[in-house]
């Protein structure tokens, strides 16, 4: 009992961690309810504002605020379909749309089994095309009744027809998102902090579900994406909680404001967009301890260990790819306080590519204790990148 206490209390304060007091940038303030970012190539960020009506669109290029859409009937959740079709809910008309490109609105779900929607929120499009989204009551208009009789996740096939996914589970279902190979369907319950988890079946069910993680902290829930590497960000109480594959809290991002949602944007996708309070934020990932004194270099390649998290042991790869002589580098784990728990490698290497095992021991060969640690590569002739990693014991 004593050890899964600790351990709860290790994961509470292992999420409270920043990457290295990494900030969020404002980029512009004054709306009234932003929600639901989108990157559009070649365009910018766009965004919804609920209470104002309107989708607005920044600009990367002059940091410039424009309408794009008005009246957009209070959209919230915002993607594209597979022809860069802008697809959003429009809590107003209750209901999921599309934008087509010459601006007029075509809706794809208005009823189910007769009913209105209560007022759909959040949405995702599959690769096949379909449209997977949540339909909580929280902003059904004032006045109109609820036909629905339950909150569920609902699929929009790619000929149009409306399925139920799940109709018990929730109370208020509201963020949704899949893992990148879409073999598993994220939706979470807002008041609760609760993430489930389902296994998506023939593209078009979802099953088995489980809890996949339950944020510590009392506090609403809300938007949330995934990264490449499957590891969720999810808006909520502090900021942006970014949860590993494996159901662990990894990080937060510190936002000032209450977080309404998030999403990946400019032309690398390397950029987490953030709505929330009355503002529009952005965190560079290259702000973050995975990227910390990184100096580029053709030379050199520092891969992230594997596993992560790990116990008892991790695997750390690096490439050494110049046709010097020989260069003298060293490999080290350091504390969260900068200090050096132990040298795994420090000499001349040739070119080639390497393969080191930390088996979570310090240099006295005393066992480190769970927590994040950052691992570091450099060279001397300049090259220095960082890592994050997690051991758990």
């Amino acid at each position: 009992m004593i050890k899964k206490l600790k351990y709860c209390i290790f994961l509470f304060f292992l999420c409270l961690i920043s990457p290295l007091n990494a900030q969020v940038e404002e980029l512009a303030t004054g709306f009234l309810q932003p929600e639901g970012p989108v990157w559009m190539d070649g365009v910018g960020l766009l965004f919804s504002d609920i209470a104002a009506n309107k989708i607005y669109c920044w600009s990367p290029f002059d940091s410039s605020i424009t309408d794009f859409m008005y009246p957009s009937d209070s959209s919230n959740g915002l993607t594209f379909d597979l022809d860069s079709n802008l697809i959003l809910t429009q809590m107003a008309k209750r209901r999921v749309s599309r934008r087509e490109s010459d601006g007029s609105i075509t809706p794809l779900a208005e009823t189910y089994d007769g009913k209105k929607f209560n007022s759909p929120n959040d949405l995702v499009v599959k690769s096949d095309g379909s449209i997977f989204f949540t339909d909580p009551d929280f902003n059904t208009p004032v006045g109109q009744p609820k036909e629905m009789g339950f909150k569920g996740v609902f699929r929009i096939g790619t000929s149009g027809n409306i399925q139920v996914l799940d109709s018990t589970t929730f109370d208020k279902p509201n963020g949704i998102c899949f893992s990148p190979d879409e073999s598993k369907l994220y939706v979470n319950e807002s008041p609760l902090g609760i993430i489930y988890v389902w296994d998506v079946v023939d593209d078009s069910l979802i099953t088995n579900r489980t809890v996949f993680f339950t944020i510590p902290v009392m506090g609403y829930v809300d938007g949330m994406k995934v990264d490449p590497a499957g590891n969720l960000y999810c808006t909520g109480p502090t900021g942006v909680w970014v949860i590993s594959p494996d159901g662990v809290c990894i990080d937060t991002i510190y936002v000032p404001v209450f977080p309404s949602n998030c999403n990946w944007g400019d032309v690398d996708r390397q950029t987490l967009y953030i709505t929330g309070g009355s503002s529009l934020y952005r965190y560079r990932l290259s702000s973050g301890i995975e990227d910390r004194n990184h100096i580029p270099s053709k030379s050199f390649e520092l891969n992230q260990n594997y596993p992560n998290p790990f116990n008892p042991s991790t695997e750390i790869i690096y490439t050494v790819s110049s046709t010097e002589a020989g260069i003298g580098v060293s490999l080290r784990v350091y504390d969260l306080l900068g200090r050096e728990v132990i040298t795994l490698i420090d000499g001349i290497e040739q070119a080639g590519e390497y393969s080191v095992e930390w088996d979570g021991t310090n240099s006295a060969g005393q066992r480190a204790e769970s927590g994040v640690y950052l691992y570091q590569l450099k060279s001397n002739n300049g090259y220095v990148n960082t890592r994050k990693m997690v051991l758990l014991r």
